[in-house]
């Protein structure tokens, strides 16, 4: 038992290195966790992590945060998982918080954020890193190259958030015809437990009804969040429409000057990129006091991650024996492809907003180069950017 302890409180351990540590979103994340949780530690074997960040792709909600709390899951189950998915979400939270009272506190909209200029080129060399890791393991075959580049066309056309769960269904479903090829395994059957995903749609339903019951603020906040966060894909790319479109269009709580400057500041923060909606969730509430803020940055978090947390707890319950069916591995062979193609996309859809200039350009380039062929750690590396930031 206390062997387990140790094993459970080095894990929450790396999750909190990465917590601080990984930038650039879940494409440039899951570099990271290959590192730290395959590599170094061999939590998971690089299949198994592949799957899991194949599958949490497919469902609604913050992809790396899905895949982190699957993983501690799998280690220790509900309760470590729920203790890492704090783990991993609190830094960034806390950090996106604390900015939105300082926002508010100073009525400043026009923040000096010279000092992050080269944190986005730098996430565009970590995702360019992210997916060539990604395809020097999973595309062995033409078809995997073929579905890859497709993918990666198709999501960088197609910005659409149903675009890319329908690519993965897709691409899955095109070598799902090639199960042929694939050891027959003894089946188990499928023992689904509707726990979680019963939760989601209660809380879903139980927030909506109290909230029009009773227009609490906090009430009301958590089920806005916790809505957006059922009917997200693709990342925290996908959610700044949502939040943008509800929050500062519609409602009127942040204005646009305030929810540009969020963005800017998630874009120097580690962590989950749907932190932003703790900025967003603590300036909503400035009416209610610093007390409010806070709990409205808190509150607005959970509404947030929660959905995603209930899904990928209901699937992966049963994940280990549906992949024993033939037709299910071959289809990941198009879902890992796909899944290249789309941190592919995302790293040239990223650079587009960057300006075109010679230093831009070589800090992608030095970031990938020294990820590729260095053992710097990842974090000194971003330590270094901020750092040029302040000094040029």
């Amino acid at each position: 038992m206390a062997v387990q302890r140790i094993r459970y409180f080095i894990f929450l351990r790396d999750v909190f290195v990465l917590a601080i540590s990984a930038f650039g979103g879940p494409q440039a994340h899951l570099a990271m966790i290959l590192k730290i949780m395959v590599d170094k530690r061999g939590y998971l074997s690089e299949e198994e992590l592949l799957e899991l960040y194949a599958l949490c792709q497919i469902l609604p909600g913050p992809t790396s945060t899905q895949t982190i709390t699957a993983i501690g899951f799998k280690i220790g189950k509900a309760k470590l998982a729920y203790l890492t998915l704090l783990v991993w979400m609190l830094p960034a939270v806390t950090i996106m918080t604390t900015a939105a009272i300082l926002v508010n506190n100073y009525q400043t909209t026009n923040l000096d954020l010279a000092f992050t200029r080269f944190i986005q080129p730098m996430a565009v060399g970590f995702i360019a890193y992210g997916a060539y890791m990604i395809a020097v393991r999973v595309i062995n075959t033409r078809t995997a190259g073929a579905l890859m580049a497709l993918s990666a066309i198709v999501t960088y056309t197609i910005t659409k958030p149903a675009a890319m769960p329908i690519v993965l269904l897709f691409a899955g479903a095109l070598t799902a015809f090639k199960y042929k090829k694939h050891a027959i395994e003894e089946k188990e059957k499928l023992k689904i437990r509707w726990g979680n995903f019963t939760l989601w749609g209660l809380v879903l339903v139980v927030a909506a009804l109290v909230g029009v019951a009773t227009q609490n603020a906090f009430v009301l906040l958590f089920e806005n969040f916790y809505r957006n966060g059922s009917l997200i894909f693709g990342g925290g790319q996908v959610l700044i429409p949502f939040l943008n479109k509800e929050f500062v269009q519609f409602k009127g709580y942040l204005s646009t000057e305030e929810f540009l400057s969020g963005l800017a500041m998630v874009q120097a923060v580690p962590g989950p990129t749907f932190s932003v909606s703790s900025f967003v969730g603590a300036l909503s509430t400035r009416e209610l006091g610093l007390g409010g803020q806070i709990l409205g940055g808190f509150v607005a978090a959970c509404g947030i991650f929660l959905p995603g947390t209930f899904l990928i707890f209901f699937v992966i319950r049963f994940w280990d024996s549906l992949k024993r069916y033939r037709i299910v591995r071959a289809s990941l062979e198009g879902v890992h492809a796909a899944s290249a193609g789309m941190v592919s996309a995302a790293a040239f859809l990223l650079f587009e907003p960057i300006d075109n200039t010679v230093v831009n350009v070589s800090v992608i380039i030095g970031t990938f180069l020294l990820l590729t062929y260095s053992k710097v750690p990842p974090p000194f590396i971003i330590l270094v950017g901020l750092l040029a930031g302040f000094l040029i």
